[in-house]
C-alpha cells in the first residue's frame, strides 16, 4: 500500500485515463470509472466508494469527483487531483466520446444521462465543478494538484505533488490521445 490514497476528481475527458496509467507506473493501485450503470448511483455512490477505498490506493474517472467533500471530510490526510482541460475541447470530447448513450452516472452528475442536446448544462457543470474543487481546496496547501495534461503537464508535477521519486525516465502516458 502506498503512504497516501490519491483521488482523481477531475471529470472524465480530463485525462482521467492518462492520470490512471501514471499512477500504475509509480506503483499505485487504481480503480475507476466506478458504478456507470447503477440506476441507483446516487444512493449506492459513497457506501460504494468506502469500500473501494480499502482494496485500491487510487481512485480516477467518476463517482469521484462528485465526492470529493466527503472524501476529504474522510480522510483529510489524503491527495488529491483536479484533471482539467478547455472547456470547449473538453465539450467536443464529451460529445464525440458519449453522443447520445445515456448512463445513470451522467444523469446524477450532469441531469441528464446524455451530452446530445444538452451541451449548456454539461458545460456549465464541469466549469461549476472545476471552480468549487478550487475554492474548496483554496485554504488546504499541499491536497490539491491542478493537471492540464494537454497542455504539457506530467510526471514532474505529479511527481513533486506525491513525493515520489525518481521520476520515471519514460514519457507521461497519454490514453485517449485522440481527445486532446
Amino acid at each position: 500500500m502506498k503512504k497516501h490514497k490519491v483521488f482523481g476528481i477531475g471529470f472524465h475527458k480530463t485525462g482521467t485515463t492518462s492520470l490512471a496509467a501514471a499512477l500504475r507506473q509509480l506503483g499505485y493501485s487504481v480503480t475507476g470509472p466506478n458504478g456507470v450503470h447503477r440506476s441507483d448511483i446516487a444512493q449506492i455512490a459513497w457506501p460504494m466508494c468506502l469500500s473501494l477505498m480499502e482494496q485500491f490506493d487510487a481512485f480516477q474517472d467518476n463517482p469521484w469527483p462528485v465526492l470529493y467533500r466527503e472524501l476529504y471530510a474522510y480522510c483529510p490526510e489524503e491527495k488529491f487531483i483536479l484533471t482539467i482541460r478547455d472547456a470547449d475541447s473538453w465539450l467536443k470530447s464529451v460529445r464525440g466520446f458519449f453522443g447520445q448513450q445515456v448512463t445513470p452516472m451522467r444523469a446524477w452528475i450532469y441531469g441528464h444521462g446524455g451530452p446530445e442536446g444538452n451541451e449548456k448544462s454539461y458545460l456549465e457543470r464541469y466549469e461549476r465543478h472545476n471552480r468549487e474543487v478550487i475554492e474548496f481546496f483554496e485554504d488546504k496547501p499541499g491536497k490539491l494538484l491542478v493537471m492540464d495534461l494537454s497542455n504539457g503537464d506530467g510526471w514532474e508535477k505529479l511527481c513533486a505533488f506525491l513525493n515520489e521519486f525518481p521520476i520515471p525516465d519514460t514519457p507521461f502516458p497519454h490514453k485517449n490521445a485522440q481527445a486532446y
